[in-house]
């Protein structure tokens, strides 16, 4: 009986622990996965701009520009920012995609970048920054040249509600150089 009776209140206990660890799995799950206030910061971008690009293809170059369009919308709940870009590259019709999200279990920002001049798929995290009203993102893109990774620097700002302005810098041989800027205004 007392074997029993150990037996039934161990079995008790271990019930009363696996449903205390259920229960703060399902919490961080929800907390996850709901939206919370960078979610809505982001979702304050949703909309047409119109967009102002220079491009660097090397340190010291001189920079060609061109203009565009950018359609920004949140998507899966309120989760993600989608945005559309569409211009023209040396002659060429330019479409881009990428996606944008904060990240509630590590607290940054990640943005992805696809694009038809290119294969890979560019993924960079950030923070925020209240004071600049900016996120610094880092990551990786692939060289097509050298065919190896390549770091990438990003500073995105927000200037005002109908400006955001855009600093893109790639690490050649060692050495960082600014490769783009874009102003985007809201139409």
């Amino acid at each position: 009986m007392k074997h029993t009776l150990f037996f039934l209140i161990s079995i008790l206990c271990s019930s009363t622990a696996v449903l205390a660890q259920d229960e703060a799995a399902e919490k961080a799950w929800m907390d996850y996965m709901t939206p919370g206030s960078m979610h809505k910061m982001l979702a304050l971008g949703d909309g047409e701009w119109k967009s102002e690009m220079k491009f660097w293809m090397a340190p010291g170059a001189p920079p060609s520009t061109q203009s565009g369009t950018c359609t920004n919308k949140m998507i899966l709940g309120g989760r993600y920012q989608e945005s559309r870009h569409v211009s023209s590259f040396a002659g060429q019709p330019f479409e881009g995609i990428s996606t944008l999200g904060y990240d509630n279990a590590k607290k940054v920002f990640q943005s992805t970048w696809v694009d038809n001049m290119g294969s890979g798929i560019m993924f960079l995290e950030g923070k925020w920054d209240d004071a600049t009203r900016s996120i610094t993102f880092t990551g990786k893109t692939t060289d097509p040249v050298s065919g190896k990774e390549q770091l990438v620097r990003e500073v995105f700002k927000w200037v005002d509600d109908n400006t955001q302005f855009m600093e893109m810098y790639m690490m050649t041989d060692g050495t960082e150089f600014k490769s783009m800027e874009m102003t985007l205004t809201r139409k």
